[in-house]
């Protein structure tokens, strides 16, 4: 099982700003577990985002001498594609394209269809640069805003990302919609009608739903699971009202009721857990 840590999505809708130097230990923390990759930032305009607008300074300060972890940056354009590839230290780069219309507007400021171009970008960008792209297909379990939804437009999504040779790709709750029954449902149909693809799951969740969407996860085989110390963050773009990630401490604990082999440094994740309250204060 890989767990990806997300303090970056965490991090993005806080009021205050994080300090870099606080944002560096605690990172620095968080690489010490052995999770097997860390959403540690984002190369996007400051003004949309601007808890992440050090970035590159924070980047500057972590230590990859003694991890397996490796890091992930999110892009919102072929702009921050191309700062983030950069980076000999950043192996993938992360965009969110949406299933959903408006919050396709309202978080990258364009079109599904202009969305998929900037994809194609971005891959083309990848493959030259030797990095992986990761889409996130964002309102991946149903949307607010009444705009059409349904596993086969999910699919059809992951259709065209695989013409593009793209492998992996984690459908995104976004605002906390899915159930257990509906995130069994549509990655069984994924992974059974995209074998070469490694999907990922990114869920949202209220702090008593979150065991029974893992357990729903793990049933319908998915091997990738994001979270984040103490469930904190929620996409400021989708919502007002934010729902937290899958919180990792919860997410260590149902797979480790299941039996799966986590491989952490138990020691380190306390150490990390006990900073993420300087962070999250």
């Amino acid at each position: 099982m890989k767990l990806v840590e997300c303090p970056r999505d965490a991090m993005q809708g806080l009021g205050h700003f994080v300090p870099t130097d606080l944002k560096i230990r605690y990172l620095n923390a968080l690489l010490r577990v052995g999770f097997d990759t860390l959403d540690f930032g984002s190369f996007v305009s400051p003004k949309a985002i601007p808890q992440l607008r050090d970035t590159a300074d924070v980047l500057a300060g972590l230590d990859l001498s003694a991890t397996k972890t490796k890091l992930l940056a999110i892009v919102a354009n072929v702009r921050g594609a191309e700062q983030a590839a950069e980076f000999d230290t950043i192996p993938y780069i992360g965009f969110p394209l949406s299933v959903s219309e408006t919050f396709q507007q309202r978080n990258t400021n364009k079109s599904i269809v202009q969305a998929f171009e900037e994809v194609s970008q971005i891959q083309n960008l990848c493959v030259r640069t030797g990095k992986q792209l990761v889409v996130y297909l964002s309102m991946g379990f149903g949307n607010p805003y009444g705009d059409p939804y349904s596993p086969e437009l999910v699919s059809a999504f992951t259709d065209q990302l695989r013409a593009m040779e793209i492998q992996l790709i984690a459908p995104s709750d976004t605002i906390g919609s899915s159930t257990p029954e509906s995130i069994e449902t549509l990655f069984k149909h994924l992974l059974a009608n995209f074998p070469s693809i490694e999907f990922g799951a990114h869920l949202h969740a209220l702090p008593a739903e979150a065991n029974a969407k893992v357990r729903a996860a793990v049933r319908a085989g998915v091997r990738r699971i994001d979270g984040a110390l103490r469930g904190f963050g929620g996409c400021p773009m989708a919502a007002d009202n934010l729902t937290g990630n899958l919180p990792t401490e919860s997410i260590i604990e149902t797979l480790i009721a299941e039996n799966v082999d986590l491989q952490l440094d138990m020691a380190a994740f306390q150490v990390a857990m006990a900073l993420s309250a300087e962070v999250f204060v």
